[in-house]
């Protein structure tokens, strides 16, 4: 790895807050259909948020956010009962200037001066900054992006209207080993400069194709953004997992995750929905809280 830091900052945008059902954040003896449809209970508002980091060969995003328009647009969402399947999922408070491109100006920046997209995966709360982001390259795993032709994909999340939309620069990417012991227990990743300071990881489980990011700085703690593996860094160092995807494939990225943490303690875990990842990505670099939304 370059000892020479490529990264000015690392900052968090918001765009918005999401509530879920407690089943969602830990999982719990009750399959995912039971727990959706008998549920009455909400978590608190937990954000959702996208990750910007400033390299030197361009800025980077971790994931685009949730679009305002699935609060303002009535068809944004499926209809009949896929439609109510989301309703009982999820619920969203998404303001008039909480856009991604609202929280990029927060920062200084424009949507156009984004390089590089990487999405976790493509749930409708980690892809709705797309289509502004038409002069960016879109990374997303192959086995993500596999996923969009499987069967009934709205049932899973995956609304390829607001993903595969026109003029994006899709880079479908396959995790190739890796000889970097810096990255133990992961094996393979994809390294997205060639320096070893953005690491892409494949942590399956929520979703076939997740990746997280791992952020390296010379003199820093690494950051680990996980999209989500957890929805809260303390329910997955207890070693829980999500209430949603493959349970076991979950349980197998909590505990590489959590090696990692062994072998790096100060290693700073950021999921997309955790209320504490501002503060912990402050904590991390050294910055004040930048958590970014107009």
């Amino acid at each position: 790895m370059n000892m020479t830091d490529p990264i000015r900052r690392v900052s968090v945008v918001s765009t918005g807050q999401v509530q879920i059902r407690p089943d969602h954040v830990t999982s719990t003896w009750r399959p995912t259909a039971v727990w959706l449809l008998a549920s009455r209970t909400w978590t608190g508002p937990r954000p959702i948020n996208a990750y910007v980091i400033e390299h030197r060969d361009g800025l980077v995003l971790f994931d685009t956010g949730q679009d305002r328009a699935s609060v303002t647009d009535p068809g944004y969402f499926p209809g009949g009962l896929t439609g109510m399947l989301y309703d009982r999922l999820a619920r969203f408070d998404i303001g008039a200037q909480q856009t991604l491109t609202a929280g990029l100006g927060g920062l200084g920046y424009a949507a156009s001066d984004v390089k590089t997209a990487v999405i976790s995966h493509l749930h409708q709360d980690h892809i709705g900054g797309l289509a502004e982001l038409s002069g960016a390259d879109i990374m997303v795993s192959q086995a993500e992006w596999d996923t969009l032709s499987s069967p009934l994909p709205e049932l899973r999340g995956l609304m390829r209207r607001h993903i595969d939309l026109p003029g994006l620069r899709w880079r479908r990417v396959t995790p190739e080993p890796i000889q970097d012991s810096g990255l133990a227990p992961f094996r393979s990743g994809h390294d997205l400069f060639g320096d070893g300071s953005l690491v892409v990881l494949p942590t399956p489980g929520h979703t076939p194709g997740s990746v997280s990011l791992l952020v390296r700085r010379p003199g820093l703690p690494p950051l680990l953004m996980v999209g989500d593996v957890t929805y809260d860094a303390q329910v997955l160092e207890a070693g829980h997992v999500p209430g949603v995807g493959n349970r076991r494939h979950l349980r197998q990225a909590t505990a590489m995750v959590n090696q990692m943490r062994q072998l790096y303690p100060g290693l700073a875990v950021l999921p997309a929905h955790d209320p504490g990842a501002a503060d912990r990505l402050a904590q991390a670099t050294g910055q004040a809280p930048t958590l970014a939304s107009a």
